[in-house]
């Protein structure tokens, strides 16, 4: 595989920044991810992060180098994300779980698949031109895309409340679509709402379009900064062009096929000793050791966008 890849978070006027990314490869194989920690709810980042440890571990046990099947892997991953911050909650002894969004997305074998749940969002785009996009789960994205319109109680709600997250008390509902064959020059980008709810699509897909990521994400999450200002949201993108050219350096270049025997597993998402061994069972005092070690990443994360 060759692609290039960049990625960047934002802390807007909120006391945390909640959102999470990364991604991680093998030679046949890569996971693009990011989440966003549900404000209201308490320690959304530390739903985030679980729910991008949980993933890439999973990834990293079963990508040798490849997935089996990219659909089936996203929808049993995302399940057992959902179910390690239930865990986490009911160890804490939460009243309340905490709560994120998700999108991720395989590509392997030149193809992407990828699923989301919430209203962090995929973009798919060709030439400038926008292919597709994952449709939120909320209750206006339900309304632009059925006939009938919702039920007027909901309407006299905030219709961008999310009906689904993980880490809520139900099954998340989640959509998984794919695979979808990739051509050279292609990029999907990955990002938070604070990114497409400050940004017009068109403004969105000709920034992701004219530069190379490297130099179109930082452009566009400045942007939306500056656009909401003192009321922003955390703003958070990841961004991957496939194939680029031989005679085009960026940075974040990726190239799988040179890889060697010592870096059959590349990851951005630091992991935590509990998510490396899921079914193992843990005696209480070392899952708060574990828990000890993702708020402490999660704090030195914060101090450092801060």
């Amino acid at each position: 595989m060759k692609f290039s890849v960049f990625q960047l978070s934002r802390r807007g006027a909120r006391a945390v920044n909640e959102d999470r990314m990364g991604y991680c490869y093998t030679r046949e194989a890569a996971l693009f991810l990011l989440a966003d920690g549900m404000g209201g709810h308490a320690e959304g980042e530390v739903a985030a992060q679980l729910a991008l440890q949980s993933i890439a571990a999973q990834f990293q046990r079963e990508a040798t180098s490849a997935l089996a099947d990219p659909s089936d892997f996203l929808s049993r991953a995302v399940l057992t994300a959902h179910q390690q911050i239930q865990r986490y909650a009911k160890l804490k002894r939460m009243p309340d779980a905490p709560r994120t969004t998700v999108v991720a997305c395989v590509v392997q074998n030149g193809a992407a698949t990828w699923l989301h749940c919430g209203d962090s969002r995929l973009y798919w785009v060709r030439q400038g031109q926008l292919l597709a996009r994952t449709r939120d789960h909320s209750y206006m994205e339900m309304e632009r895309n059925t006939a009938m319109p919702v039920r007027l109680a909901q309407k006299l709600l905030n219709r961008n409340v999310l009906f689904t997250c993980l880490g809520a008390s139900g099954k998340p509902i989640f959509d998984v679509s794919g695979p979808h064959i990739l051509r050279s020059g292609d990029r999907l980008l990955l990002c938070s709402d604070g990114l497409w709810g400050a940004l017009k699509e068109p403004a969105l897909l000709h920034g992701l379009a004219s530069l190379p990521v490297a130099q179109a994400i930082p452009a566009l999450v400045e942007s939306a900064l500056q656009i909401t200002g003192d009321k922003s949201d955390n703003v958070t993108a990841l961004a991957l062009e496939w194939e680029m050219p031989d005679d085009v350096q960026s940075a974040g270049d990726v190239r799988t096929d040179t890889a060697s025997i010592s870096e059959l597993f590349a990851s951005t998402i630091q992991s935590s000793h509990e998510l490396d061994a899921l079914d193992d069972p843990l005696d209480e005092d070392e899952i708060e050791r574990n828990i000890a070690e993702i708020n402490a990443a999660i704090r030195r994360s914060a101090a450092s966008k801060a």
